[in-house]
């Protein structure tokens, strides 16, 4: 099984971004846990003056690896976000290893 490893980032122009409805629906998520999730830090948004979510396309795959997390391994909503930052440090390691490989 592949596994994406991606990190999120802040939405930079609105032609990019999954309004709240479309982001729910590629996440397979309720609106109401993608909120807590932005409120914890674990994805992030641009909450426009009416209040309307936008998020990025890429952190529908972050979505799916906080799921995978909670639902396989436990991992609470919380405790996610240490993960996701330590899977993240260990990609860019790696990355790291085979640049300085490829100089050999």
């Amino acid at each position: 099984m592949t596994t994406l490893l991606v990190r999120a980032r802040a939405v930079d122009r609105r032609d990019q971004a999954l309004d709240l409805d479309a982001f729910c629906v590629a996440a397979r998520l309720h609106p109401d846990l993608v909120r807590r999730l932005v409120a914890l830090g674990l994805l992030d948004a641009e909450i426009d003056p009416a209040g309307r979510y936008l998020l990025s396309a890429t952190a529908v795959a972050r979505a799916a690896r906080i799921e995978r997390l909670r639902r396989d391994l436990g991992v609470t909503y919380a405790a996610s976000g240490v993960v996701l930052d330590l899977l993240d440090r260990i990609c860019e390691l790696e990355r790291l290893l085979r640049v300085r490989g490829g100089r050999s």
